[in-house]
């Protein structure tokens, strides 16, 4: 039986995308979308954006199986509320939380639905934050200092990006015991660097996808990890997966990409 799939931010660059994804497969049926932009247009044959503020009353109606939000942090909060209400499983992609964004949503999820939420859920980002916990751990004995460089399109609202700030959190977990020193890009007369920072530099600009790239340079040498996306699509076949594992899991909590990643990887 075809998985159930409702998503808000339906006509968003991501949503869109994922909506695309979910139409191409076999396995899935989308039954609703949700976006403030286009309500009553069709995104799929029969099938017609509705208002965010009908969503209470859309999801009783439809019954999904999956909730996927790629909205804004603020629309996100008040989604996950609701589908969680609805006891409908979630998968959110969107960023720019806030820690008290966070517990809001902690606190919808925990015992009522399982959820799993990620800053970006292609697999290739997912491997690369690997890389990069493990180039850390090899380097801290070292005076090596840590620079993140992202990069995505002019209409993106955030900044830094999530990838970006969890591959900070992930190397000052290392680096730190999870002391946040983070510079956000630098202006004027800065100072000498501390071997302790992390800094972290945005780019937005024209319609690129995504870079991230991790720089860890020392005396004499740099060493740069990389991950470019070349389409949403890499992101929307990781929400596919997730929407997939998720399905199957009854534990009303929230789970992480990692954790589907390993259990996918030794046959779950």
């Amino acid at each position: 039986m075809a998985i159930k799939i409702a998503v808000a931010g339906a006509k968003g660059r991501m949503g869109g995308q994922v909506v695309k994804s979910i139409l191409e497969d076999d396995n899935m049926e989308l039954i609703t979308g949700f976006d403030p932009s286009g309500v009553g247009e069709e995104i799929a044959p029969g099938i017609k954006i509705s208002s965010p503020d009908e969503m209470d009353k859309v999801l009783k109606e439809v019954k999904p199986d999956v909730f996927v939000d790629f909205t804004n942090a603020t629309a996100a909060v008040e989604n996950v509320k609701v589908a969680s209400r609805n006891k409908v499983k979630l998968v959110v992609g969107t960023t720019g939380f806030s820690e008290e964004q966070l517990e809001e949503m902690e606190n919808a999820i925990k015992n009522h639905v399982p959820a799993i939420i990620s800053p970006n859920f292609s697999i290739g980002v997912n491997i690369f934050w690997k890389l990069i916990a493990e180039a850390a751990r090899h380097l801290q004995a070292y005076q090596y200092h840590v620079e993140i460089i992202e990069m995505h399109h002019s209409h993106k609202k955030d900044a830094p990006s999530g990838t970006a700030v969890k591959a900070a959190e992930i190397i000052s977990n290392r680096l730190t015991k999870g002391e946040k020193k983070f510079v956000y890009g630098r202006h004027g007369i800065t100072g000498e660097r501390t071997d302790e920072e992390i800094g972290i530099h945005a780019v937005r600009a024209g319609d690129i996808v995504g870079d991230h790239t991790v720089l860890y340079a020392g005396i004499g040498e740099r060493l740069e990890i990389t991950h470019r996306a070349h389409s949403r699509e890499a992101f929307a076949q990781g929400v596919i997966k997730a929407i997939e594992w998720i399905k199957g899991k009854d534990e009303a909590r929230i789970y992480s990409m990692d954790e589907m990643m390993r259990e996918l990887e030794h046959g779950g």
